[in-house]
């Protein structure tokens, strides 16, 4: 009984070591940002093809693009809040990378989230930009992503900067569910859940198909974003180690 459970121990550790994770990028990352390419491609190539809406008209295609940029904001917080949890509880070595990784990525998804947002809000409602629950709390959640940004660079010590970003992480995280029901919890402009409802889409199929196809594609794009910022990060750390050991040693050469 204790042989698979071991090997399943070691499996895991062997993933979490930095040294077999930059083998394993190295070998998966060009097929998978080929699949991100295609994907996107073939979804946009769907949205800007799919019939516009009966009240909207042709400015509904910004959908395709706006709505993914938002799930993937909301879904690049919720990945830095389990590395936190990796951080604190677990102690992971890989999750501080992740984390700190992440937290660049989620900030320009969502600043596209929000512009994309104004430029399809000017002609729906007549502004671009108004302060109700669902703007606020993800203009909120940008400056946490910003702020978590600036804690990472502000703090020297990997480890205690990595602390430091987990507890805001968490902490920050309150802000997810608000996004997700601010629409459900208040009087807003913005539009109710028209894909993740308990009752199904309302949304038609000639829509949601590509609207799907071009969320997987954005996915994609964002793990490799992410894969190829964990392994900069690794580099940067492995650099700063090595000018560390060089500079022990020409003190130590003196002495």
């Amino acid at each position: 009984m204790t042989a698979p459970v071991s090997t399943t121990q070691t499996f895991v550790q062997s993933l979490a070591n930095p040294g077999r994770f930059m083998a394993l990028s190295k070998r998966f990352l060009p097929w998978l940002v080929s699949l991100a390419i295609f994907t996107l491609a073939a979804g946009l190539l769907l949205g800007f093809t799919a019939p516009a809406d009966y009240q909207q008209g042709i400015t509904v295609q910004i959908m395709y693009i706006h709505v993914p940029f938002a799930w993937i904001s909301m879904m690049c917080y919720t990945l830095m809040a389990l590395s936190a949890l990796g951080i604190l509880v677990w102690k992971h070595p890989l999750a501080e990378v992740a984390l700190r990784s992440a937290a660049p990525i989620g900030a320009v998804f969502t600043a596209l989230t929000l512009v994309t947002g104004s430029i399809w809000g000017k002609p729906m409602w007549g502004t671009w930009w108004v302060w109700d629950a669902r703007l606020t709390s993800v203009f909120i959640l940008f400056l946490m992503y910003l702020g978590i940004v600036s804690l990472a660079r502000a703090i020297d010590d990997p480890s205690r900067a990595g602390r430091a970003c987990a507890i805001v992480a968490l902490v920050g995280f309150i802000n997810i569910p608000i996004i997700k029901f601010s629409v459900d919890w208040w009087n807003t402009l913005h539009q109710p859940a028209a894909v993740l409802r308990l009752d199904g889409p309302t949304i038609d199929p000639s829509m949601l198909m590509p609207l799907l196809v071009c969320a997987l594609g954005f996915t994609l794009v964002f793990v490799s974003l992410h894969l190829y910022a964990m392994r900069n990060e690794i580099m940067r750390r492995r650099i700063m180690t090595l000018q560390k050991l060089r500079a022990q040693g020409s003190e130590g050469g003196r002495r």
